[in-house]
């Protein structure tokens, strides 16, 4: 596959074609995925996957934004406007910090890293997909907390994207780097409190 192509033409078998693609991707990873993997999860023809997806990279960002969009949809889902806005950030922190732990994050990011200066239409999708999406899901929630006076937050975005940089500590970086590659759950714990203690500390009414 070759990265000429930034429209995504879908099909009746499109859907059909993300899930082969990222039970593969989940599994193998991005180097180690193949098409005719691919295409034999998917139980579709390497015909049917190029006439979607002409490029192997523009198929990894689709499947990161559906997993994303995925895994944003049930966090929305696990929280509530009456809950306690603690339990509200804890319950954020944590599917975020285990996101930005777990191969499939990490392999968008390296991915993004290592693709967008050659393909700028890539490193737009995968933004739009991870922090900007995380910024305004954040908001999302936040909001109905700054309504009621539980929050005081001028600046909403910078607001939102503090709290998804507080979650990556250092723990993100280490692991990108290969220097830790099981982090215990009791450090994880320490950073989501962290994070949690830290912007309540500067936006809490």
């Amino acid at each position: 596959m070759t990265a000429t192509a930034t429209e995504i033409k879908k099909g009746r078998k499109f859907d059909q074609v993300l899930e082969g693609a990222r039970e593969v991707f989940m599994r193998d990873g991005f180097e180690g995925a193949s098409v005719d993997e691919i295409a034999r999860v998917a139980g579709v023809s390497k015909a049917t996957l190029y006439s979607y997806f002409p490029d192997k990279r523009l198929l990894f960002s689709e499947v990161a934004r559906v997993e994303c969009n995925r895994q944003a949809d049930e966090a929305v889902q696990e929280v509530g406007p009456d809950d306690p806005i603690e339990d509200v950030l804890h319950e954020a922190a944590e599917r975020i910090v285990h996101f930005f732990l777990s191969d499939f994050g990490q392999q968008v990011f390296r991915i993004c890293v290592a693709e967008s200066h050659r393909f700028p239409e890539l490193g737009c999708r995968f933004y739009k997909s991870g922090p900007a999406m995380v910024r305004d899901r954040l908001t999302q929630v936040l909001t109905p907390y700054v309504e009621r006076g539980i929050l005081k937050i001028d600046d909403m975005d910078l607001a939102a994207n503090q709290f998804g940089e507080l979650c990556k500590s250092d723990l993100f970086i280490r692991c990108l780097c290969g220097v830790s590659t099981d982090i215990p759950e009791a450090e994880v714990e320490r950073v989501i409190n962290g994070a949690v203690e830290m912007f309540l500390a500067r936006y809490r009414a």
